[in-house]
């Protein structure tokens, strides 16, 4: 029970470790305030005390973190735009602060999402619309590369102000295959696992749909996916006899990452 509700405060933003971990080092802030207090009274240099501001769960953190599914489907994306150099790239709802803040360091990206973007910034555009409903034709065939990371399978389940709908991650891809030109490149990311909805964050596919989804309209090129650990295991050879295998244990994963790049047919 007392694991049920700790799990609730964290889906209700609450950080139940850091809280802990907070807990754990409120002796030691005391002692470095009094220390601190202590040099500041015999020091010529003058500070002004604004109000104390604890940040108590830093100490045990590391310097960063590289790994996980954002960091590694971010990056990868990101290089493989870099080194193909499309005409005009579209993305359809992935991270401002992580993929799309990538690419717009070298090139112009623009960004379809069901939310504006609050502030103008350079290199990238922003259009709202929900694409789990009718494309606006200037967006047909419009383009030559396209990502959508981490997106799709929140489309229809209501977190981002979109309208419910069950099957709105496939109007969704529908949408995205009429943007894309024929020859264009798809790059894909979306949690993949034994397939569920989690209501209303999101959907978790398993690996054997998403080829079955994917397949008819593309060619798969490349296929990657980051672990349950949140380790990237990259263009996974797809000629090997076991591939079939792999993907009916999706790759050994209960939530990780696939990672799609894709050639629209």
């Amino acid at each position: 029970m007392l694991r049920k509700i700790l799990t609730r405060l964290t889906h209700l933003g609450f950080n139940t470790r850091k809280f802990r971990v907070s807990l754990r080092n409120w002796g030691g802030f005391r002692r470095d305030l009094r220390e601190f207090k202590r040099q500041q009274a015999v020091s010529s240099i003058v500070f002004a005390n604004g109000p104390l501001y604890p940040c108590l769960a830093d100490k045990e953190e590391s310097g960063g973190t590289a790994k996980g599914h954002y960091f590694h489907l971010d990056l990868l994306i990101a290089r493989k735009i870099y080194q193909r150099k499309p005409r005009r790239h579209l993305d359809v709802g992935s991270r401002i602060d992580g993929f799309v803040a990538h690419v717009a360091a070298f090139r112009e990206i623009e960004i379809i999402d069901i939310r504006p973007l609050e502030k103008g910034v350079t290199h990238i555009k922003v259009q709202c619309a929900d694409l789990t409903g009718d494309l606006p034709p200037e967006l047909i065939g419009c383009c030559d590369s396209l990502s959508c990371l981490h997106a799709l399978e929140h489309f229809g389940l209501g977190r981002y102000g979109d309208p419910i709908k069950y099957t709105g991650y496939l109007d969704g891809l529908i949408n995205i295959h009429h943007i894309l030109e024929p020859g264009g490149k798809f790059y894909f990311g979306t949690p993949m696992g034994p397939q569920r909805v989690e209501f209303n964050a999101h959907r978790v596919f398993s690996a054997r749909y998403l080829w079955e989804l994917l397949m008819p309209s593309y060619r798969i090129d490349t296929f990657s996916f980051v672990d349950d650990a949140g380790d990237l295991h990259e263009d996974i050879d797809l000629k090997t006899p076991d591939l079939q295998k792999k993907i009916d244990d999706n790759f050994g994963c209960d939530h990780g990452c696939g990672i799609f790049e894709l050639t629209r047919r």
